[in-house]
């Protein structure tokens, strides 16, 4: 778990990550679901930008309409993130690490 709150903690702010890419990152390939899990379980205090992982698709994880979809919504539009139908491109605005994070920061 706690190396994925790592991963979800270097996730710029204005930038977005998918569930699996989270996993993969963190050395768990395959685990998308677990990076799922682990956000439902992190302590408040570690204060994670939950918000910038979504779908491989783009899309809020969240039900439309849920008070958590919303606000998942408001926090990406407050980082420049635009969101159309409850959806953002993977391709603007997902997280691309580079080699110094991958070599330094992500130590698994």
């Amino acid at each position: 778990m706690q190396q994925i709150w790592r991963v979800v903690g270097l996730i710029p702010y204005g930038k977005v990550a998918s569930y699996g890419q989270v996993a993969d990152l963190a050395g768990l390939p395959g685990r998308a679901r677990l990076t799922s899990k682990a956000l439902r379980g992190a302590p408040k205090t570690l204060a994670l930008p939950w918000h910038r992982v979504l779908r491989s698709n783009g899309c809020i994880a969240f039900p439309s309409g849920s008070k958590e979809a919303k606000l998942q919504y408001d926090y990406l539009i407050d980082e420049g993130v635009f969101v159309k139908n409850m959806r953002i491109s993977m391709t603007d605005y997902q997280w691309q690490p580079d080699m110094g994070t991958i070599l330094f920061e992500l130590d698994f």
